[in-house]
């Protein structure tokens, strides 16, 4: 078994579009996958949870199970680890680290449905949570529209916009605009994307998603008033949202898989007011460690469990 460690993972500077050219097939082959819904587990230690996401991936002759823990005290407070699994012989390939990997992958999940599902020259993007996920997503976004001037809103909170800002200084095709409240990000914007992790309430009355918005929230928090008068919502699995108060008010409902294969139209006209629910799926994480296995294994260390090679009796 190979030990692959974050180091490791970021010195191979693996490009933003390349991770959305993963995440793509992963999505596209979503069908041929076994993905049982993510087991979360809260002890009875305030904001601390235990998420375990198996899948295997036939198409990809790998299988595995991610598991994510978060300690808000912890820093960072969400941490995560892989462990990869040869589906044909069974036999235990690594045990990675999941760190970028899930921030990568969830960024990525949701630029691929601004892809999929905005207008197509939109150019003006509200961001809600300006973290890792948020530059993750971004960073896709400008790795597929290279040429394209962006008007990006910022809600002004502490220094975050400014830091946001800074980290994509060098890009000359985006201008910042900040903003004193969400309402005045989410008008007037094309996509909205959130990666905030928890609102209590929902930040924005329904008059400020205009006409042929795409929202889309990472996390699911703050936009329930959305589920109940946006044309169209999809969700990466139905299991992410079926639990979801409004589930069964939603005006439409697919996943976007089956927009990507041409089971269901995704976007159909430029007035449209479109949902996108995408958190990620352990497809992802599994499919991102088994590339990065194929590059890192000749140079990683290994860890030899002694497992017996034989039946034994106790």
């Amino acid at each position: 078994m190979k030990i692959v460690s974050f180091d490791q993972i970021t010195s191979l500077n693996i490009s933003p579009y390349t991770c959305y050219e993963w995440v793509s097939e992963g999505i596209r082959r979503k069908h041929e996958a076994l993905l049982p819904a993510k087991i979360s587990l809260k002890p009875d230690i305030p904001g601390v949870f235990y998420n375990t996401m198996p899948s295997i991936l036939p198409f990809a002759g790998y299988a595995g199970v991610k598991l994510v823990t978060r300690y808000p005290e912890r820093a960072p407070s969400l941490d995560s680890e892989i462990l990869l699994y040869d589906l044909e012989s069974g036999k235990n390939l690594a045990l990675l680290d999941g760190n970028w990997i899930t921030t990568m992958r969830t960024g990525t999940v949701a630029a691929h449905s601004v892809r999929l599902l905005a207008k197509q020259d939109f150019s003006t993007i509200g961001m809600i949570g300006l973290g890792n996920t948020a530059r993750a997503a971004f960073l896709v976004l400008l790795s597929l529209y290279p040429e394209r001037q962006f008007t990006v809103k910022l809600k002004r909170y502490k220094d975050q916009h400014e830091l946001f800002a800074a980290r994509f200084a060098a890009y000359a095709n985006v201008k910042f605009v900040y903003c004193d409240s969400y309402e005045e990000l989410v008008r007037g914007s094309e996509v909205v994307l959130s990666a905030v992790t928890m609102f209590e309430d929902d930040i924005c009355p329904d008059d400020c998603f205009e006409e042929g918005v795409l929202l889309v929230p990472i996390h699911t928090r703050g936009f329930t008033n959305c589920d109940l008068f946006f044309d169209k919502v999809f969700a990466d699995d139905v299991n992410h949202v079926k639990g979801f108060k409004n589930f069964g008010k939603f005006r439409s409902f697919a996943e976007v898989s089956d927009v990507v294969n041409g089971k269901v139209p995704g976007r159909t006209d430029d007035r449209e007011r479109i949902l996108a629910y995408n958190i990620g799926i352990s497809l992802h994480d599994i499919y991102f460690a088994g590339k990065i296995y194929e590059l890192l294994a000749a140079h990683c260390p290994e860890a030899d469990l002694r497992a017996p090679t034989e039946k034994f009796w106790i």
